[in-house]
């Protein structure tokens, strides 16, 4: 009993001792380190009351994710020219500063509102535009207004004079190539926009008589170059974050339009040259909507699709604005899953280009063959279009039921020429007729 009771005090004791300690040892560290641990609170303070960015949902302007930059980081950087804040320190970038001051010159010649107006106009807009950016933008506010002002009636200038070339002198560089095809490249990357709004709002106030309809169909002639499709105007309740959106949507039906989508993940299992070898044909599909895929009767249609030098930049910078803005209507990045799944090797690509699915510019089948497999490294597909699941299971289905493949293989190995028709159809009928003298012969031999 005496143990227990003197062992309970020592506990205590050593309890004590303990908190003590500990407390002697708060006292030792915030003394010690009192001004040192001011500083900090106040630094880390900061970062509790900033106010947190809240992205619009009109515009979405995001930074490219490394997992995606590191595969090809040329093709979403700017070669020529800066748009909005993320490149606007590039100094490799700086020389086309004169030529942006240049074409505001000549826009404010042209506009039918003053300077101190559409500055004003920049100005009251300045905080909405700066959230549609991810990042916060460490320019004063007199030079972000001054950089999106003279961004924005670059582009309107430049659409102005694409439209109306008898105005604009041969020696304009921004109309005539090469460099001209660059700036239209850089117009398009993903992390090189100005919110669309303000492009429009710029123009309505600048050129008043001008409607969307004339302002949307110069915009599409310019991109033109890079879709095959033609030319829809976004209905008027479409929301368009930026020029990338903007040729996106163009390439789009309307969202009332669109498939259904699922969470599923089907895949195609054979190439293009496997299908092929079990008789499925390829067609050029005929259809005006970009990535309709058609597979009846054994037949694949397939929109064309033209891969020049920039394919691959436009490609890439529109998957990436799905891959961050639209992960569940990721249709412009579905289809080149499908063709993906397609091609495997030159001979697909050989293939396809005969059946003028693939007009290759490149002049190389190997160079589009690796173009096609590497987009979609570091793609994320949450969900596919419904339409696109069907094709998959028709096609997948079609190429294991196997008299497809030995029809395919009776038809490409005796009948897929003239000559070998009629060497074919000359062995049959000497095997019927070695065959009918061989019966005749065992007819006789038995009946006698």
């Amino acid at each position: 009993m005496e143990q227990s009771a003197s062992r309970e005090i020592q506990l205590a004791t050593a309890s004590t001792n303990n908190e003590d300690q500990n407390t002697q040892k708060e006292a030792d560290i915030s003394g010690g380190n009192e001004n040192k641990n001011d500083d900090l609170v106040i630094e880390i303070s900061k970062i509790v009351k900033r106010t947190e960015i809240q992205l619009l949902e009109e515009c979405r302007s995001y930074r490219l994710p490394r997992y995606l930059r590191k595969w090809n980081e040329e093709a979403y950087t700017p070669q020529v020219i800066s748009i909005g804040p993320y490149h606007h320190e590039n100094q490799r970038l700086k020389a086309m500063e004169e030529h942006k001051e240049r074409y505001f010159r000549s826009f404010m010649k042209r506009s039918e509102r003053s300077l101190e107006y559409l500055v004003g106009t920049v100005r009251e807009l300045e905080e909405r535009i700066r959230r549609c950016y991810e990042e916060t933008i460490d320019l004063t506010s007199d030079r972000f207004v001054k950089m999106i002002l003279l961004d924005a009636c670059f582009i309107l200038e430049l659409l102005f004079r694409r439209s109306s070339l008898s105005l604009t002198s041969h020696d304009d560089s921004m109309v005539v190539e090469p460099r001209a095809a660059a700036v239209k490249v850089d117009l398009l990357l993903f992390e090189n926009q100005l919110p669309f709004f303000v492009i429009k709002e710029l123009q309505h106030l600048a050129f008043p008589s001008l409607s969307d309809a004339f302002f949307f169909k110069n915009m599409f002639s310019y991109f033109d170059v890079f879709t095959d499709i033609q030319y829809r105007q976004p209905k008027p309740n479409v929301e368009i974050a930026h020029l990338t959106d903007l040729l996106r949507t163009f390439m789009l039906p309307s969202p009332e339009e669109l498939p259904e989508r699922i969470t599923e993940h089907p895949k195609l299992l054979y190439s293009a040259t496997q299908l092929h070898k079990a008789g499925v044909k390829f067609r050029l599909g005929k259809s005006e909507r970009s990535f309709q895929i058609k597979f009846e009767d054994g037949v694949l249609e397939i929109p064309k699709l033209e891969i020049e030098g920039v394919t691959e930049v436009v490609i890439r910078n529109v998957m990436a604005l799905e891959q961050t803005c639209y992960i569940g209507s990721a249709y412009f990045t579905d289809y080149f899953i499908f063709m993906d799944f397609l091609i495997n090797s030159r001979k697909d690509v050989d293939l396809l280009t005969k059946k003028k699915i693939l007009v290759n510019y490149l002049g190389d089948n190997n160079a589009v063959m690796s173009m096609i497999n590497n987009l979609n490294k570091g793609i994320v597909s949450e969900t596919v279009r419904d339409d696109y699941r069907n094709l998959y299971g028709e096609l997948n289905r079609f190429y294991e039921k196997s008299w497809h493949r030995w029809e395919a293989t009776l038809k490409s190995e005796y009948f897929s020429t003239p000559w070998r028709f009629a060497s074919t159809v000359a062995a049959i009928v000497l095997l019927l007729l070695t065959f009918m003298q061989t019966a005749s012969s065992m007819i006789d031999l038995f009946t006698k």
